[in-house]
């Protein structure tokens, strides 16, 4: 095989795609570990569901007839 052949050879190719793109998954992944280590987010995020799962009449109070 002379070097012509040999740079045009793609063998591997689609394992170095995975690597990267697994190495970039996990470094996301980690950043994401550090930002969710933050009281600040962690409150923001728990404020976010709980208003999310509370019950809130947008027409007022239905027992009052109003």
């Amino acid at each position: 095989m002379n070097l012509k052949q040999k740079l045009r050879d793609e063998t591997g190719a689609a394992t170095a795609e995975y690597a990267i793109a697994t190495m970039a998954a996990v470094g996301f992944a980690g950043l994401l570990v550090v930002i969710m280590r933050s009281d600040e987010v962690r409150t923001i995020l728990f404020d976010l569901v709980k208003s999310a799962l509370t019950f809130a009449n947008p027409n007022g109070d239905a027992a009052n007839g109003q």
